[in-house]
C-alpha cells in the first residue's frame, strides 16, 4: 500500500480486507483462494529471489487470499517494483525493488520450508 500510494501517486490506494468498500482497491481478494495449496513459482532471471533459491522454479506453500488487482499489473510492471514471480497462469507471486539492496514481497511465506541446513530448499 505504501509503494502504491506514496510512489504511485494512488493516494486512495486500499486493501479490500481492511477495506472492502474502498473505491480504489490495489490489493483483492483472490479469485481463488491460495489457502494451504502449493503452487510453483517461475522467478525471472538474475532476480534477487532468483539469486536466493538458486534456480528459476520453486514449490511454495500459500497461505492467503489476496493479491494484486490485476487492474494495477500495467502500472506496477511500468514501475521500478519489478513482477518477479509468477505462477503457472502468470498471476503476480513476487515483486522487487532492483535498486534497493534487498527489497522483496511475496504471497507465500518462504520460511515456511526454510531449514538450516537448506535455507532456501
Amino acid at each position: 500500500m505504501e509503494y502504491a500510494r506514496n510512489v504511485l501517486g494512488i493516494a486512495d490506494a486500499e486493501h479490500e480486507e481492511s477495506s472492502p468498500g474502498a473505491p480504489t482497491v490495489v490489493i483483492s481478494k483472490l479469485a481463488c483462494s491460495l489457502v494451504g495449496k502449493t503452487q510453483k513459482i517461475t522467478m525471472a532471471l538474475n532476480s534477487i529471489a532468483h539469486r536466493a533459491y538458486g534456480g528459476k522454479e520453486v514449490m511454495e506453500e500459500f497461505f492467503c487470499n489476496y493479491g494484486l488487482n490485476p487492474i494495477f499489473r500495467d502500472q506496477i510492471s511500468k514501475s521500478k517494483l519489478n513482477i518477479t514471480g509468477v505462477d503457472p497462469e502468470g498471476e503476480v507471486r513476487i515483486v522487487e525493488l532492483f535498486d534497493h539492496p534487498f527489497f522483496v514481497a511475496t504471497l507465500f511465506p518462504p520460511q515456511v520450508a526454510s531449514s538450516l541446513e537448506a535455507p532456501t530448499r
